[in-house]
């Protein structure tokens, strides 16, 4: 039986992406390093800091020779001064209707902070369980942040759905044999390809999200199919 929904934040529930790319090219300017934002939305889900060392190795720049906490502390300032916080309507009219029904999570790479800020302004009182990039040490594409709400849930991994947007999240459902349904708000659907069902907006999705009574049936056997083939 499914009990619980497990939401990606950047993407799923706020329009925040941007304003991650335009904080980092900033900065990296700053710096005086290059980077290319596309690299930023392939990346998206994961955790700050790997996204980071990977924008600075993509450009041939040594580790070493960087200080990677002060880089990530002024992205962070610097997202904090540009960002406008804005959450996506059809899920913010739909989520209230759900937790009558299910346990909510979100399960995000971006910094504690930044999470804890949008999830309490936008979404105050809603969600169950908050996991930041910080609260786990294997971030997304590793299972382990969505498995980490399943067990704060006390619940196996066929009984949640996981929403995503990025390709490192549903690669990170997919290993933790969870449901993955997936809205391309970014990216093309081609690279969210492996999710168990695609929609094509945020309306869909939300349209989708109610109707999870009528298709809990049909998914309540896929998610234990899945979950059977992904612990064999």
């Amino acid at each position: 039986m499914l009990k619980a929904l497990i939401f990606d934040m950047d993407g799923v529930l706020v329009d925040s992406m941007p304003y991650h790319t335009e904080a980092l090219s900033h900065v990296f300017a700053e710096m005086g390093f290059s980077m290319d934002a596309r690299h930023v939305y392939n990346m998206e889900g994961s955790k700050t800091v790997e996204i980071v060392r990977f924008l600075l190795e993509k450009d041939g720049i040594d580790l070493l020779e960087v200080d990677v906490d002060e880089l990530i502390h002024r992205y962070r300032d610097e997202f904090a001064r540009i960002v406008e916080l804005k959450a996506f309507s059809e899920v913010l009219e739909c989520l209230p209707i759900l937790k009558e029904r299910f346990m909510l999570a979100v399960v995000s790479g971006a910094d504690r902070n930044i999470v804890q800020d949008i999830i309490t302004n936008l979404y105050g009182g809603i969600f169950d369980v908050v996991i930041s990039g910080e609260d786990v040490d294997n971030g997304k594409p590793a299972p382990d942040p969505f498995l980490s709400a399943a067990d704060m849930f006390g619940l196996d991994a066929n009984e949640c759905l996981v929403v995503e947007n990025a390709a490192m999240g549903v690669e990170a459902a997919n290993r933790a044999g969870m449901f993955c349904l997936a809205v391309p708000t970014y990216v093309s659907k081609e690279s969210l390809k492996n999710a168990d069902r695609l929609v094509d907006d945020h309306r869909m999705l939300r349209d989708f999200l109610l109707e999870l009574d009528h298709l809990e049936k049909e998914a309540v056997e896929f998610l234990r199919l899945k979950f059977n083939l992904a612990h064999k």
